[in-house]
């Protein structure tokens, strides 16, 4: 089992950017597809960006892309989110994933997930 803790949420005018951090503990990190997730009130959870294990392939919801980018660190057992030119529609919960599977070429999907992160609210106001 791995743990992820995000942060870097917060509340932040449209137009504007936010940089979301998921540190995890164990070694399994370097060796795992991470992905992040969001969800906002009365929505399913969907998914949004994924990244192989060694940052090479990347995968984005066609809603985010050209304006977030997914990067890691695993040295620092740590994923990214940028998130640029953010509007009111990004306003979620944003949770940290971990799937223990070292290679992907898709979008990782919820049920896809061997484990979570508590989650980070992103509020982008108008």
């Amino acid at each position: 089992q791995v743990q992820l803790v995000e942060s870097g949420g917060g509340l932040v005018q449209a137009g504007g950017s936010l940089r979301l951090s998921c540190t995890a503990s164990g070694r399994i990190f370097s060796s795992a597809s991470m992905a992040w997730f969001r969800q906002a009130p009365g929505k399913e959870r969907e998914s949004v960006a994924t990244i192989n294990w060694i940052g090479s392939r990347t995968y984005y919801a066609d809603s985010v892309k050209g304006r977030f980018t997914i990067s890691r660190d695993n040295a620092k057992n740590t994923v990214y989110l940028q998130m640029n030119s953010l509007n009111a529609e990004d306003t979620a919960v944003y949770y940290c994933a971990a799937r223990f599977v070292s290679e992907t070429y898709v979008l990782l999907r919820p049920r896809d997930v061997s484990s979570w992160g508590q989650g980070t609210q992103v509020t982008v106001s108008s």
